[in-house]
């Protein structure tokens, strides 16, 4: 699914227009980068956690050469499914 799929099955589903069902999907994904931007989780009950994660720095290899590179230390967008999604997924 993509992300216009998505904002036709949320308009349907909410009954709203695909207009603002686009902002409410832009404003969704724009508040969650901000509040993992500032270090901080966002948990939706039954769902799932957002969570940015700090990866330290890790020595590496390139694959077609065999160099050893260093990767430096990042911090990444994690998610944690919730158990009411595992077990719909699982259904």
């Amino acid at each position: 699914m993509n992300k216009a799929e998505l904002i036709a099955q949320m308009a349907a589903k909410a009954g709203l227009s695909k207009a603002d069902a686009e902002k409410a999907l832009n404003a969704f994904t724009e508040t969650v980068s901000e509040t993992l931007a500032s270090k901080e989780k966002v948990s939706l009950v039954g769902f799932g956690t957002f969570e940015a994660k700090n990866r330290a720095a890790r020595e590496g290899r390139n694959p077609q050469t065999g160099e050893t590179v260093q990767i430096p230390a990042s911090v990444a967008p994690t998610f944690k499914a919730g158990k009411a999604l595992k077990d719909k997924v699982n259904a």
